[in-house]
């Protein structure tokens, strides 16, 4: 198949998988405790790699950076360039892919595997709806989570790079809490929520579609899963870019 047509072909397969997810959100039955474990698989499952995301970046954002402040004298202002660094960029970002890694690769390998072991067929034969009953809770999950997640990164990121600021360089507490307020206002937090609930809304559709158009036995589940997990995360990076445009020109920011 020619590589525009088959790009057109996903487009139209993903639009028409949103749209009866849009359309099932109204009827019953809606699954709140299917929505409730993926919560708990997605959300509390990836709050280890997010942490250690967060509090590393955070390290090596004042590693770098430190030297650089401290030889014009602006070391102060440490804390406000991890800010803004990591609540309008990087911490968005960072756990949107560790989770499209994660969550992403597990959800189109289990929907992969529920289509060759013809599971999803026989949900069909019995009534129910395999996207109210497996699509819908996993993107709502995703769209929940993503943001609680990126808020944990943010802020163990700035509770890392204080942490090396203090214990390498010498910088004092206060001064670095100071520049960290100084450096957030509430157009970067709006911002770093925004963002979140597309990427997850972006993974999860991904990861569905994937998951659901599997072919090829055994073998295709694996494909599918590695296809999810490139084309999420290259969404992902994509979208952040047009979000950050869109932010840009909605707060009249020079960066975002």
């Amino acid at each position: 198949m020619n590589p525009i047509t088959k790009i057109l072909y996903e487009f139209q397969g993903i639009g028409n998988l949103i749209l009866r997810m849009l359309k099932g959100l109204r009827k019953q039955p809606r699954y709140f405790s299917e929505i409730v474990n993926q919560l708990d698989h997605i959300g509390v499952g990836s709050l280890g790699i997010v942490i250690l995301t967060g509090f590393f970046t955070g390290g090596v954002l004042i590693l770098q950076a430190y030297p650089t402040l401290e030889y014009y004298g602006a070391q102060s202002n440490a804390g406000q360039g991890v800010a803004t660094t990591l609540i309008r960029e990087l911490g968005p970002v960072l756990t949107a892919l560790m989770v499209a890694g994660r969550v992403g690769s597990a959800i189109s390998a289990e929907l992969g595997s529920m289509v060759v072991s013809q599971q999803i067929d026989a949900m069909r034969a019995l009534g129910t709806s395999p996207v109210r009953k497996l699509v819908t809770p996993r993107i709502i999950a995703l769209v929940i989570a993503l943001p609680l997640l990126t808020v944990a990164c943010d802020l163990f990121g700035l509770f890392g790079g204080g942490i090396i600021a203090q214990q390498i360089y010498g910088l004092d507490s206060h001064v670095y809490i100071s520049s960290v307020r100084a450096g957030v206002d509430i157009e970067d937090l709006i911002g770093g929520i925004i963002k979140p609930l597309t990427f997850g809304f972006i993974i999860g559709i991904i990861a569905c579609y994937k998951g659901l158009n599997t072919s090829g036995g055994t073998v295709g589940v694996g494909r599918a899963t590695t296809n999810a997990v490139v084309s999420a995360s290259i969404n992902v990076i994509v979208a952040d870019f047009f979000l950050s445009k869109m932010l840009q020109g909605l707060f009249s920011s020079t960066l975002f």
